[in-house]
């Protein structure tokens, strides 16, 4: 079908589109009739305007739409191209090429794993949560036999947790801090090391290392709870600083 000199001529098209074409073709045979009165008289010129309104009429129709893909096909569509043309635009400003946009990717991959191994999973810490003992007190000596039945595991996370709360349960064990529910690893560590200053640096890694495995997801190794134990057997031996006149402290000595 063609429009040639503002008339709608045809020939005898086929298939599909023949069929959305033969379907004009009646309508401008309707048009053509209504004008003329008889099949057998000259055809009436259809100007252009009318001949597009026809063909947009009878191309609506649903029997011309049966195959047409989903909402949901056409969205993929859509997206792949969308996705095609940035890969297609990143490629072209980087330096390679293709090869290029794909070693920057895998670099940023590396990085982002590389994070993820080294910090763990993020997880919420609030201060009112990291507290060092559960609603059943225990001894100092009970917290070092589950640390060492966990160490003998290879449990290093609970380890570590149960040694920390042996260290902090001994100090209130021998009266250099007071019993108190809801302390956390942080205020035990700054509150011993009043009485215990040569230590101090190494009770804040402790209470660091016991929040970064109790609240921060990261995993504990085994160095990590042989220097807890250390610790641990350092401050039984060591006397607490004892208060001075001036308000200060005096350190004291390895028993």
């Amino acid at each position: 079908m063609s429009l040639t000199g503002g008339a709608l001529t045809a020939a005898a098209p086929t298939g599909t589109a023949g069929a959305a074409v033969r379907g004009l073709l009646r309508a401008a045979d309707t048009v053509v009739l209504a004008a003329g009165g008889s099949g057998d008289e000259p055809p009436v010129t259809i100007s252009r305007d009318p001949a597009r309104e026809a063909a947009r009429r009878e191309l609506s129709k649903r029997m011309y739409h049966e195959n047409d893909p989903g909402l949901i096909q056409r969205a993929l569509d859509a997206f792949w191209d969308w996705l095609g043309k940035l890969f297609g635009t990143a490629a072209s400003a980087t330096p390679g090429g293709g090869v290029g946009l794909f070693v920057v990717v895998l670099f940023v991959v590396a990085v982002l794993g590389a994070l993820w191994w080294r910090l763990g999973t993020p997880r919420r810490r609030t201060a009112s949560a990291a507290v060092l003992f559960d609603d059943s007190p225990r001894s100092a000596a009970e917290h070092r036999a589950a640390s060492e039945a966990h160490a003998a595991q290879g449990h290093w996370n609970q380890a570590v947790q149960e040694r920390m709360r042996a260290i902090v349960r001994s100090l209130e064990e021998r009266a250099l801090l007071d019993v108190r529910p809801g302390r956390t690893a942080d205020e035990a560590a700054a509150e011993a090391g009043r009485f215990l200053p040569a230590h101090t640096d190494r009770l804040r890694a402790a209470a660091r290392q016991f929040d970064d495995v109790t609240y921060g997801g990261r995993r504990a190794g085994e160095q990590s709870y042989h220097r807890l134990e250390e610790l641990d057997r350092d401050l039984e031996r060591t006397r607490p600083a004892l208060a001075d006149p001036t308000g200060g402290t005096r350190p004291g000595a390895a028993e």
